[in-house]
């Protein structure tokens, strides 16, 4: 069960690397004239991270951190309840991310430079609610 929660530790932070990075990227493509060499630069690099960090990391996630939670029959336990609602709030927003890197692949990005800023936040508040709940484990 070790190596499972290990590798489980090395997916989460990589799919967490690519949620910090991804909206960085979308502020700055922002900024990139549509068709130009630095937008299309910005295209490469988003559709790499998300098929080959983002995408991979997710589901590697997802499958460890079910059959942990398995392993460890911990499906009512009220602070994994609550964990896990915030894990799909947090899949959910990654969609989104995926989402929106399609709008600027299209060339059709209708989001403010403002709007990245804020939404980069996101993954950072879920990240620390979620650590809470595992490593503190209230309501236990």
């Amino acid at each position: 069960m070790l190596w499972l929660k290990a590798l489980h530790i090395m997916a989460v932070i990589a799919w967490m690397a690519g949620l910090f990075y991804l909206p960085r990227l979308f502020v700055y493509h922002c900024q990139a004239e549509p068709g130009s060499r630095q937008s299309e630069t910005f295209k490469i690099m988003e559709k790499r991270l998300l098929r080959i960090i983002m995408a991979p990391a997710s589901v590697v996630t997802w499958a460890l951190g079910l059959i942990l939670a398995y392993m460890q029959d911990i499906w009512f336990e009220p602070w994994f309840l609550l964990k896990f609602a915030l894990v799909v709030l947090m899949t959910y927003y990654y969609h989104l991310t995926v989402r929106w890197a399609r709008d600027f692949a299209s060339d059709n990005n209708q989001k403010s430079e403002k709007f990245y800023r804020l939404a980069n936040e996101v993954p950072t508040v879920l990240m620390a609610f979620i650590v809470i709940l595992v490593v503190v484990k209230p309501f236990s």
